[in-house]
């Protein structure tokens, strides 16, 4: 069962193949061609196989995706049912089909109740390009046309196509493109870096006040929306103090801007909670999904509307010129009710969070807490980052510290466990299904990796 099939082609046909057609994401294409990039094969559980047949355990779920691991046979039934039965059609001509009123039927049974309408798309980063379009139109729509304004954070990630970057804060994607207008950013709320000599309550408490700050700078009747992570996935797996979010809550409520929660990484119990805000304690305007829907089976991804936006919208908007032609996938619907499902009936979410996501946190802590290379452990449920640090009672992070990072990454890999290295932190999400052996293993490999980067840093 845990064999790959044999492959027809030698690893190195397939890298040159790649080379010869495909740009990757993230990466510098011509030094990854000429190391020629890991080609994976198979997946079963929490384990990924490569051409040569090296087994890793995926410690980030594909992509913070695959929260019921791989070669889950339920859900490619679904999928197959489905493409014999209506393997296509759209959500436009007045149409709609059984898979897609199913499965919204499912996902607002799990939501909180003040939700009720969902736009569906193909990933986050589409998710957040409807955001900016459907907020816009909100406000329109009750006699406030100015408010076009959003609000973001520094560091904070949306996607990558052109609006979503914009979004976002990552400056190094701004520079290749990512601005469009009516875009504001705010600072993060990263105490371990930032935070100086305030306490995390105080620095949390400050850094969501700047968005009181920017609001008034801008003119609250400008400002449309306000757009964060309940954690920061892609900027580092940062948790923000306790203090930042109920005053975030205030502050949007006070000015009447829409609190928009970017749940493309947070949402369908990662943190032992069905959608991250609801650990975190406040409740947004909209949600942005993707990800955990489908456990990354198949693309699909949404846009979660409060009553007060839909009403708005569907009473008195008219036509909303909006379309995908693979919104509401009929094949992806079906994939996602099955996953959906399969994470309720199993227990899954309530195991995240009063089982396998509590031992995660309490073995890193007994592994990393003493370790002369972390600073920090972050985490909650079955999700955790290790802050890197020069020197722990300062907060001094290292110099080279993404260099470091990367080398720890890399570590990773020829351990055989594959984790994700994001300014100076390692970062973890394993598949909701993992057991406590399989987190054993994910941290002790990890420990492994660690230790060899830190002789390297001189810290062992």
């Amino acid at each position: 069962m845990n064999v790959p099939a044999q492959l027809n082609r030698l690893t190195d046909d397939y890298q040159n193949s790649d080379a010869a057609h495909h740009i990757h994401a993230f990466v510098d294409q011509k030094a990854l061609n000429a190391e020629g990039p890991r080609v994976m094969v198979r997946g079963e559980g929490l384990y990924l196989w490569d051409s040569e047949g090296k087994r890793y355990l995926d410690g980030m779920s594909g992509l913070w995706c695959t929260q019921l691991g791989y070669g889950r046979r339920d859900l490619t039934a679904a999928a197959a049912a489905q493409m014999d039965q209506l393997a296509y059609y759209n959500m436009f001509f007045h149409t709609t089909h059984p898979a897609v009123i199913e499965l919204s039927e499912l996902l607002f049974s799990l939501l909180p109740g003040h939700y009720s309408h969902v736009i569906y798309t193909n990933s986050g980063s589409e998710a957040n390009e409807v955001l900016i379009r459907t907020v816009r139109r909100y406000w329109q729509v009750v006699g406030q046309p100015q408010k076009k304004i959003m609000i973001g954070r520094w560091n904070g990630y949306h996607g990558s196509t052109l609006a979503a970057s914009a979004l976002g804060g990552m400056k190094f994607m701004h520079e290749m493109g990512g601005l469009i207008p009516d875009v504001a950013h705010i600072d993060e709320p990263y105490w371990y870096a930032h935070g100086g000599e305030l306490t995390p309550a105080e620095f949390g408490r400050r850094c969501a006040l700047q968005l009181e700050e920017k609001i008034l700078e801008l003119g609250a009747e400008n400002v449309a929306g306000f757009i964060a992570e309940p954690f920061q996935g892609a900027g580092g797996m940062i948790f923000p103090p306790e203090s930042y979010w109920p005053e975030i809550q205030r502050i949007c409520r006070q000015y009447d801007v829409l609190l928009c929660a970017d749940e493309v990484i947070g949402g369908f119990g990662r943190t032992g909670e069905w959608f991250a805000h609801q650990h975190f304690g406040f409740e947004p305007d909209t949600l942005s999904i993707a990800k955990g829907l489908t456990s990354g089976y198949l693309p699909m991804g949404g846009l979660v509307l409060s009553k007060r936006m839909a009403d708005a919208l569907v009473e008195h908007g008219g036509v909303f010129a909006h379309g995908l032609t693979y919104s509401g996938h009929p094949v992806a619907a079906a994939v996602a009710l099955a996953n959906l499902k399969a994470l309720r009936d199993e227990g899954i979410v309530r195991q995240v969070k009063d089982d396998t996501g509590p031992y995660l946190q309490k073995i890193l802590q007994e592994v990393f807490g003493n370790h002369p290379m972390i600073g920090e452990i972050q985490g909650t449920g079955l999700l955790a980052a290790l802050q890197f640090a020069e020197d722990k009672t300062t907060r001094k992070r290292f110099d080279n510290e993404n260099d470091l990072a990367w080398q720890c990454r890399t570590f990773g890999f020829e351990e055989g466990v594959i984790i994700r290295s994001t300014l100076g932190r390692m970062i973890m999400a394993p598949a909701l299904v993992a057991t406590r052996a399989e987190l054993d293993e994910l941290v002790e490999k990890t420990r492994i990796a660690v230790d060899r980067t830190a002789r390297i840093a001189g810290k062992l």
